[in-house]
C-alpha cells in the first residue's frame, strides 16, 4: 500500500485560515485551517499558479482525506489594514464629498497556535507532495502572507495508516517551550465520508464550504467534519478516550448557540432589558450579551446563561476563554476573580488598535 499519510505542522505567530463567513472588510479566520487554504499551500509548493490549479492538481488533491489536531488553539486577535490607492472615500466633514485614500480593513489572525494537519490519500501522491513541501518553489504562508511558519512543516516523515484517528494519535503532543503545560485532551476535526455502515453524516456533524473548486474566481463546495476529542497522557501520547471507545455509542452532541433561533433571541432582548442595556462590567451601552455557559445553549438559554456586555468588554472575555482554553462553562463577567484579566485585556485592545484609535480613545462602543 505504501505511505499513505502526509503529516503537515502548522505553527507560526500568525495564522488565519479564511471561510465562507469572511467577507472583505472584516476577514474572520477560522477556528483551524480549511482544506482550501492546505491545498492551496500545496499547490505553492508544487508551483501551480491559482488561474491554473482547478485543470489538473485541484481533482488529485480533492479526493485527499483531511484530519486536523489543535494542539494549541492560539488567542485570537484583530489588525488593522488598508487596501489599495486612489479609491473614492467618503469624507466624514462634508457630506456626499470623496477624496483619493485606501479601502479600510479589518482581519483576524490566530495568535501562536499550533496544528497537526494529516492528509491521506493515494501513495504515489503522498510521496510527490512530501517531496515538494520539503522542497517549495515558492513560499509557503499559513494562510495569508503575514503570516509565516515558525518551524519545518515536515517535521515527521509519511507513514502507513488505517485512517485519520490512527494518524493523529500516533504523534505525541510536544512542548514548544519549558513554559508550556500538556493539556488534558486535545481537540481535532476529521473529514467524514459516507460508508456503507454509516451512509449518511452524524447528527452533530460540522459543514465547512471549503473544498477547493476554483481559486481563481473562488468557487468552493461543502463537507462533513466531525469533532473529536484525544486525550493526552503525562509523557505526551495521545489516544481517544478508552471508556467512549468502550460504549460504542457516539458522543452526544456539544451544545452551541443558534444565534438565528427565534428563542435565543428571545432571551438575548430579555437579558439586555433586565441589564438596562449597560454592560455588566463597564458600564457602557451594551450591545451584545456573553453566554456565561453553553448548557443550555441552541435556543434553551435561561435568562441566568447569560450577561449583556458592551463589544469590547465581550472581546476581552471571549480572547481571555479562548487562551484558556475553556469549554462549555466559560467566564462570568461579574465575579470579582476575573476583574483585572478583563481590564488587562480591555487595555491590551485597544492599545493594539491603530494609532488615531488609541489617540482618539473611543467609548466602548466605537470600538468595533
Amino acid at each position: 500500500m505504501g505511505d499513505n499519510t502526509l503529516f503537515l505542522r502548522l505553527e507560526g505567530p500568525l495564522q488565519a485560515w479564511g471561510s465562507h463567513e469572511s467577507k472583505f472588510v472584516v476577514r474572520r479566520t477560522s477556528e483551524a485551517p480549511t482544506k482550501s487554504g492546505v491545498l492551496g499551500m500545496i499547490c505553492a509548493a508544487i508551483g501551480v499558479p491559482r488561474s491554473e490549479a482547478a485543470l489538473e492538481w485541484l481533482p488529485k488533491l480533492r479526493s485527499l482525506l483531511m484530519g486536523v489536531r489543535i494542539d494549541k488553539p492560539g488567542v485570537r486577535w484583530w489588525d488593522y489594514h488598508t487596501v489599495g490607492a486612489g479609491m473614492q472615500m467618503r469624507i466624514a466633514e462634508a457630506e456626499g464629498k470623496t477624496k483619493d485614500g485606501p479601502l479600510l480593513t479589518r482581519r483576524e489572525y490566530l495568535c501562536d497556535a499550533s496544528f497537526l494537519v494529516a492528509l491521506q490519500g493515494d501513495a504515489a501522491l503522498i510521496s510527490k507532495l512530501e517531496k515538494s513541501v520539503r522542497n517549495p518553489k515558492w513560499t509557503l504562508y499559513l494562510g495569508r502572507k503575514a503570516c509565516v511558519p515558525s518551524r519545518p512543516m515536515i517535521e515527521r516523515p509519511s507513514g502507513e495508516y488505517s485512517d485519520l484517528v490512527s494518524a493523529l494519535t500516533s504523534v505525541p503532543w510536544r512542548k514548544r517551550n519549558k513554559e508550556d503545560i500538556a493539556p488534558k485532551t486535545v481537540e481535532c476535526l476529521l473529514e467524514w465520508t459516507p460508508t456503507k455502515a454509516q451512509p449518511e453524516a452524524p447528527p452533530d456533524a460540522l459543514v465547512w464550504h471549503d473544498v477547493p473548486i476554483l481559486f481563481e474566481p473562488p468557487s468552493h463546495q461543502p463537507r462533513f467534519l466531525t469533532r473529536t476529542s484525544f486525550v493526552v497522557g503525562t509523557n505526551g501520547d495521545v489516544h481517544l478516550d478508552e471508556k467512549a471507545a468502550q460504549t460504542g455509542t457516539p458522543t452526544p452532541p456539544r451544545p452551541r448557540a443558534d444565534y438565528t433561533d427565534s428563542a435565543y433571541r428571545k432571551a438575548r432582548a430579555e437579558r439586555l432589558d433586565s441589564d438596562h442595556g449597560l454592560c455588566v462590567f463597564c458600564k457602557s451601552p451594551a450591545t451584545t450579551v456573553q453566554h456565561i455557559t453553553y448548557r443550555r445553549a441552541g435556543g434553551n438559554e435561561s435568562q441566568e446563561d447569560l450577561r449583556a456586555l458592551c463589544r469590547l468588554c465581550h472581546d476581552a472575555v471571549t480572547m481571555i476563554e479562548y487562551g484558556l482554553g475553556m469549554g462549555i462553562d466559560r467566564i462570568n463577567p461579574e465575579l470579582p476573580q476575573w476583574r483585572d484579566d478583563i481590564i488587562n485585556k480591555r487595555e491590551e485592545i485597544i492599545k493594539f488598535r491603530s494609532l488615531e484609535t488609541r489617540r482618539r480613545r473611543p467609548s466602548a462602543e466605537e470600538v468595533e
